[in-house]
């Protein structure tokens, strides 16, 4: 009986030992998202709540970013592994600084861009925006492209009043009237509803997708130095992370709950609504056709044609398939 006893008490503790080996094994993963917390970063922290990036054998640490360009920032420097941007900001800086990072995978096959304004607004579509007022974030990526979609919509940038405030100063003075519209990403649209509740006020958007605006917005990024030295580690993290997407999309709410229990000062509530609000930029015709994630070529030069002519850069001064590596989906 001691000796059965015994072989029981030595196999588990044969089994914690190679458990604790397999955990202290797990690859670290540093993973940069583009800005503050909030529910459309949601996969990341559902991945690590959820445990499929430890299943995948990661240790997953996610850092904050202060826009795209620095997410390209810092993964070119190697203070992250792994971060998500918009892709004409990784597109730029490959093409004017030859930036060590590129894209492994996409999320956006819809830009984010939208122009935000109510239905008492007399803006029904993006022409009627002329001899109207609009306010913009001041470090937003979206102004740099706004005269081109106004140009390509037959309005002069010039008969738009267009201001830029601090971001949390938009939804205030939408409500109040002090503007016709404002400029801001997709998901952001669940911020608008308490101040416009409050105010009487209808929201309407104007996604500028549907104004010829298209190519890849929000986007996964891994550093050179990632991709040389650490492939099949960069390859799991790609598997996991498309796992997690599409668990999130179907569980919104756990979604939501996985960033407050991360991050416990967020909005539940509103971070599921955020959240909700990014799915159809990532479910959508586009990527029904080519598949989660995929960098489909034509797309990806449509992207590259935007970037190039709102930086007056000629659309030969970079072949954007050089920014893209496809092997690890």
């Amino acid at each position: 009986m001691k000796s059965r006893f015994l072989k029981s008490v030595l196999a588990t503790a044969a089994i914690l030992a190679a458990s604790a080996r397999m955990a202290s094994a797990a690859d670290p993963v540093t993973f940069m998202i583009d800005w503050l917390p909030a529910g459309d970063k949601a996969p990341i922290y559902y991945g690590v709540q959820k445990g499929i990036f430890a299943d995948a054998g990661l240790d997953v640490t996610i850092a904050i970013g202060r826009g795209s360009s620095d997410v390209v920032t810092k993964l070119s420097t190697g203070a992250a592994d792994i971060g998500s941007g918009g892709l004409s900001a990784l597109l730029q800086a490959v093409a004017t600084a030859e930036a060590p990072a590129r894209a492994v995978m996409t999320l956006y096959t819809k830009q984010p861009d939208s122009l935000f304004t109510t239905t008492d607004s007399g803006i029904e579509k993006l022409a009627d925006v002329a001899g109207k007022k609009v306010a913009t974030a001041t470090f937003s990526s979206s102004n740099v492209v706004w005269p081109l979609v106004l140009q390509a919509n037959g309005v002069d940038p010039a008969s738009v009043q267009l201001i830029k405030v601090d971001p949390g100063a938009l939804a205030p003075m939408l409500a109040t009237g002090q503007v016709d519209a404002t400029i801001n990403w997709m998901p952001v649209a669940p911020i608008f509803a308490g101040p416009l509740k409050e105010a009487g006020k209808t929201f309407k958007a104007l996604p500028w997708s549907d104004y010829g605006f298209d190519g890849y917005g929000l986007s996964l990024f891994a550093s050179q130095k990632m991709i040389s030295e650490r492939p099949e580690v960069l390859k799991r993290f790609v598997a996991a992370f498309k796992k997690t997407v599409e668990m999130a999309i179907k569980d919104p709410d756990g979604a939501a709950a996985a960033v407050k229990a991360m991050v416990p000062e967020i909005d539940e509530t509103t971070a599921a609504e955020q959240w909700k609000a990014s799915i159809p930029l990532m479910v959508n015709d586009i990527s029904e056709k080519d598949g989660l994630g995929a960098i489909e070529p034509g797309l990806l030069k449509a992207t590259w044609g935007w970037v190039a002519k709102s930086q007056g850069m000629a659309p030969d001064a970079l072949d954007p398939e050089t920014a893209v590596d496809r092997s690890f989906q």
